[in-house]
């Protein structure tokens, strides 16, 4: 029994760090291509800082890849092992489901104290230090924002087109501002200008020389013949806020982000009378607090929820594909997820105590496992 024990735990534990591992370079790509790609291409992060920011990706991803790595390994190693009869022969020598199951919960439970401890600790300290590297880092070259013959469209109500570019003198300078609907109010252009960087209120200055300007009617910008001509100036400023690009200086670190033990001091926080914060406002700010502990400890606990669902589904549905498991394990993950954003649609009801709802998934998940368990081990 103990030779089969550790045959099941090496193949378990192999199979799901693979999983986990792939699962978290997929969730680190699709972060790195929507936040850090651009900065990349625009020359305003230098490699190692590229590098340390990817490194620091890794927490959060894994905080999602560890539990569906858990419930992917169980369902391509028992799904194997049950197509090749490897189960059958096992349960005919006398041991039974549960008996083939120890050494896979003994594996989901140490998977879930990693998770939690990941969700609490690895995670929040991450999450800072990626979003305060990231705006040090773009703040550190805030010129690189104006890329030569590109429409630039990262300022709002701005879009910028440079022909040339060569340190802080530009050359063939438009400027467009647009109304809320992305609609051309006026628009100017120079032959040449320079860009400077005030670093004590974040922005980009403008200073343009031979512009002209064209300007439309604010309440029609489309209707063209209400053009008011082209006015021309030797000289024109431009302000260009950086705020919205790169962050205010200090990064605004989300309740997500705190740790256990500032949570728990935020959570005591609340419950003490505060005058300048109205009593309903205080219990409804308690309860979010309550909210993200709960949801961080149920989903490092969803490791077990998962394992315990992926061993009734791994020998009853007997298929050595690997595609076949992972559309099964997808399709698991994604239900669970979208439960999970459900119940987080309650998060400003405290009446619904959302903290609580936040373990409906995991509770029908560990139902559904147990009964799972007990039809296949009646088989």
């Amino acid at each position: 029994m103990k030779l089969l024990h550790r045959h099941i735990t090496a193949s378990v534990a192999s199979t799901c760090l693979a999983a986990v591992g792939v699962l978290t370079f997929v969730i680190m790509l699709a972060n790195v291509m929507k936040d850090l790609l651009g900065y990349l291409l625009a020359g305003q992060l230098a490699l190692d800082t590229f590098v340390r920011l990817v490194a620091l990706l890794a927490p959060f991803a894994f905080s999602f890849s560890l539990p569906m790595g858990m419930l992917t390994g169980v369902l391509l190693v028992l799904g194997r092992m049950s197509a090749d009869r490897e189960i059958t022969a096992i349960r005919a020598s006398g041991m039974s489901v549960a008996g083939i199951s120890a050494p896979i919960l003994f594996l989901a439970v140490g998977g879930a104290a990693l998770s939690t401890w990941i969700n609490f600790y690895a995670m929040p300290y991450a999450r800072v230090a990626y979003h305060r590297e990231l705006a040090d880092a773009v703040r550190t070259n805030p010129l690189s924002f104006i890329v030569p013959k590109t429409f630039i469209r990262e300022f709002p109500g701005r879009v910028i087109y440079v022909g040339d570019k060569r340190g802080e003198i530009l050359r063939d300078f438009w400027i467009w501002e647009t109304d809320g609907q992305g609609r051309v109010r006026r628009s100017a252009r120079a032959e040449t200008g320079r860009l400077a960087y005030d670093e004590a209120n974040n922005k980009l200055i403008l200073t343009l020389e031979h512009v002209q300007v064209e300007a439309r009617d604010d309440k029609d910008p489309e209707n063209f013949a209400e053009l008011r001509g082209a006015a021309s100036s030797d000289r024109a400023t431009f302000d260009l806020p950086l705020s919205k690009l790169t962050g205010a200086q200090t990064v605004n670190v989300k309740m997500k982000w705190l740790n256990f033990d500032q949570l728990l001091a935020e959570w005591r926080r609340l419950g003490q009378p505060d005058p300048k914060l109205p009593t309903p406002e205080r219990e409804r700010l308690r309860v979010r607090v309550q909210t993200v502990i709960q949801e961080k400890f149920a989903t490092g606990f969803s490791v077990i929820a998962f394992a315990l669902m992926a061993i009734p589904l791994g020998i009853k549905v007997s298929r050595k594909e690997t595609s076949a498991n992972l559309g099964i394990a997808v399709a698991l993950a994604l239900s669970y997820y979208f439960m999970t954003v459900v119940v987080g649609w309650f998060d400003n009801k405290p009446d619904f105590r959302p903290d609580l709802l936040m373990w409906i998934p995991n509770i029908g998940f560990q139902a559904l496992g147990a009964w799972m368990f007990y039809k296949v081990d009646r088989q």
